[in-house]
C-alpha cells in the first residue's frame, strides 16, 4: 500500500514540476519580448534625439572640486575617464 502512495506522490510531483517549467518558460519568453521592445524604443529615441538623451555614456569632467593650498577651488584641469 505504501508503494502505491509513493507512486502517486511521485506522479503529482512530476506533474507539478512540468507545470512550473512551462510557467517559467512563458515568463522567460515574455521577459525577452519586453527587453526587445525596450531596446528598439531606446534605439528610436536615441535616433530622434541624436543620442543626447539618457545617462549611459560617461561624460568627460574638466574640473575637480578639491581645494588645495593655492586657494583655487577648481584645481588643475584633468581628463577623467
Amino acid at each position: 500500500m505504501g508503494a502505491v502512495v509513493s507512486c502517486i506522490k511521485g506522479v503529482a510531483r512530476a506533474i507539478g514540476n512540468a507545470i512550473m517549467a512551462i510557467v517559467n518558460g512563458i515568463g522567460y519568453i515574455l521577459k525577452a519580448i519586453i527587453n526587445g521592445v525596450t531596446n528598439v524604443l531606446g534605439v528610436i529615441i536615441s535616433f530622434l534625439t541624436c543620442g543626447r538623451s539618457g545617462g549611459r555614456r560617461s561624460r568627460v569632467k574638466t574640473h575637480t572640486a578639491n581645494t588645495h593650498a593655492g586657494g583655487s577651488r577648481w584645481g588643475r584641469r584633468r581628463r577623467v575617464v
